[in-house]
């Protein structure tokens, strides 16, 4: 099959699929997501069928997460980012910990490598941006205290998920991987540390300096054109472009780039006209987002291995929502906004996926860690809405 014919089939055939998997699970009173997941499961090699191309479907799945975290951006500026920092920032980090803590104990008894426990426990404490972000809008809880606390607890997870991954390879011998046996010297750690955070820096001084300026300013221009058609098109170059010059320029996730885009132009007159152009495209991107989540399962799996995976879901809605709700508290928080922050984190995703890839190929983590990790991703965003629906019931019923 050609690319360009492969493009089209893949978008085709999966959009098809996610439209008809999503109407029957909202017959059956499910989640949408359930059926898109179900779509990527058909779709996936490990089924019999039409295979959608591999390479292409995560691409796509990539741009959703992209314009998701743009048009989040252009609601949360940096006044409500800063207010969540004294529980975003300690939370989300004691939270990796306890998590990784967990992972590792799990990779432990199943006779792995402590280097491999450490991989395997940062996949599973990293939650997903479009699941979290998915599950606050329907909610309505985006624009909230308790949904701003969540974007910036997701935010810190992610700055720390692409510090890991810049120095995953330096500490690759450190940690056990065979080809890299020898392991990085001290000095190459600290300037590889030094080097990542002072990347972080300027590209986030250039969005707040430059950025805050230079963006509004061009909408504003491109507003006065009347074109509807050109607006939407500056608004996505803005949330793609930016995204993809913070992953190749800075090292940066382009979920972060593009969610530091659209948080600059947050206080601009044309932020919401922006953000409402482009939630047709995110609806769209973000559906092929959980087909390729599904084409990565492996549905023997779950017979060859259920204690196994049953312990690494635990973990992720278990494990990650108590710890989250606890560490909450303990900043003195209400008991509503532990339980809001817990459900959105128990859940993982694209993060997940990219450090089990990354520790497969290093020869760090065994390969049914990776397929561990994509089972519990998978399970983890099916129950997610159902926590969420039983958080309300209970709200409800404390309330009444």
């Amino acid at each position: 099959m050609l690319h360009e014919q492969a493009l089209i089939a893949t978008l085709a055939v999966s959009l098809a699929l996610a439209f008809a998997f999503g109407l029957l699970a909202v017959r059956l009173r499910l989640s949408p997501i359930v059926g898109y997941l179900v779509a990527g499961i058909a779709l996936g090699p490990h089924t019999p069928g039409w295979v959608a191309d591999a390479h292409l479907a995560p691409q796509l799945a990539e741009i959703g997460v992209m314009l998701l975290m743009f048009g989040v951006g252009t609601h949360f500026s940096l006044r409500d980012l800063l207010a969540v920092k004294s529980i975003a920032v300690p939370g989300a980090l004691a939270q990796i910990v306890v998590a990784t803590a967990l992972g590792a104990l799990a990779a432990w008894l199943w006779g792995w490598t402590p280097g491999a426990g450490l991989l395997f426990g940062l996949a599973l404490s990293v939650a997903s941006t479009v699941v979290l972000l998915r599950a606050l809008e329907q909610q309505g809880a985006l624009d909230s205290e308790d949904g701003r606390i969540a974007v910036g607890w997701l935010v810190v997870e992610d700055l720390v998920t692409v510090l890991v991954l810049v120095l995953l390879p330096v500490l690759a011998g450190l940690l056990g991987a065979p080809a890299a046996a020898d392991g990085a010297g001290g000095a190459q750690l600290w300037r590889t540390l030094a080097l990542t955070v002072g990347k972080v820096a300027l590209f986030v001084a250039l969005m707040l300096v430059v950025g805050s300026r230079v963006f509004p300013w061009i909408l504003a221009r491109v507003a006065r054109t009347n074109s509807r058609e050109l607006f939407t098109l500056a608004a996505i170059a803005l949330a793609l472009g930016v995204a993809y010059g913070a992953a190749e320029l800075f090292g940066m996730s382009v979920a972060l780039g593009a969610f530091f885009a659209g948080m600059v132009i947050s206080g601009s007159d044309h932020s919401h006209r922006a953000a409402s152009y482009l939630q047709p495209f995110q609806d769209t991107f973000a559906a092929l987002f959980f087909v390729a989540v599904g084409m990565l399962f492996e549905p023997r799996v779950l017979l060859d291995h259920p204690w196994e995976v049953l312990l690494v879901l635990g973990i992720i809605v278990i494990g990650k929502a108590l710890a989250a709700c606890a560490l909450v508290l303990l900043l003195r928080r209400p008991l509503a906004t532990a339980l809001s922050v817990a459900a959105a984190l128990a859940q993982i995703g694209e993060f997940s996926f990219i450090l089990a890839v990354m520790g497969v190929n290093m020869g760090l983590l065994p390969p049914q860690g990776q397929s561990y990790i994509v089972a519990g991703a998978l399970l983890s965003i099916t129950i997610n809405p159902l926590v969420f629906t039983l958080l309300r019931l209970t709200r409800a019923a404390h309330g009444a």
